[in-house]
């Protein structure tokens, strides 16, 4: 998986036009009623996710596959380690997310509040006004949610999915601009526990000791 594809599964390398997400976000279904109660049973599940730690898989649309380890530390905190040999590292704190390649020793930086990842981190998270539902699925034992920030349309959209018995968030899928997407999926999750600030600022190379 080269570094173009890692970072288009993550944050949004090219936003659309605005004209034209502003077209797709206007030709939203609205919620129904069984909408409205399946987002507000999300939202209180989101909200009651403190810290989260879980083996990540991502795949990207051309079937590539790289894992490694995820933290979530609501609010505005998450951490992903890519297993080796790639050993890249995604930090999000202090309102950023910063992704290191240590194969070019380059980072990229990003506002946290310009991701559409970063609905996930939001604290007090409402799937309405500053978050847009744009889609709905329902299969047996599955829901998913496609919402995009209403503001920044055009940043690209996530999609959440969870298992609803009991209501579990399984994966996300992030797609990009121009309409490639990213599927990240958990597993072996646990909930809860500390984790030290350091672990959400990151630290280049030339300053560890």
């Amino acid at each position: 998986m080269n570094r173009r594809t890692l970072l288009a599964a993550l944050l949004p390398l090219t936003a659309l036009p605005f004209a034209g997400a502003m077209a797709q976000l206007a030709a939203s279904p609205p919620l129904s009623a069984q909408d409205q109660a399946d987002v507000a049973r999300i939202e209180a599940y989101l909200n009651g996710i403190h810290t989260l730690k879980a083996r990540f898989l991502q795949v990207d649309a051309n079937g590539n596959s790289i894992g490694g380890t995820a933290i979530l530390d609501r609010p505005g905190r998450m951490r992903f380690e890519y297993d080796p040999p790639d050993k890249m590292l995604l930090v999000a704190g202090h309102g950023l997310l910063v992704y290191y390649d240590p194969a070019v020793k380059q980072t990229t930086n990003l506002f946290l509040s310009n991701t559409p990842l970063g609905i996930l981190l939001e604290s007090n998270l409402r799937l309405a006004g500053a978050v847009t539902v744009t889609g709905i699925a329902r299969a047996t034992g599955q829901i998913q949610l496609t919402m995009v920030r209403t503001a920044r349309p055009g940043d690209g959209t996530i999609t959440l999915i969870f298992a609803t018995d009991p209501l579990t968030l399984r994966s996300w899928v992030i797609r990009d601009a121009q309409g490639r997407q990213t599927q990240i999926s958990l597993f072996d999750v646990t909930y809860g526990g500390e984790y030290p600030d350091r672990m959400f600022t990151f630290v280049g190379p030339q300053f560890e000791h």
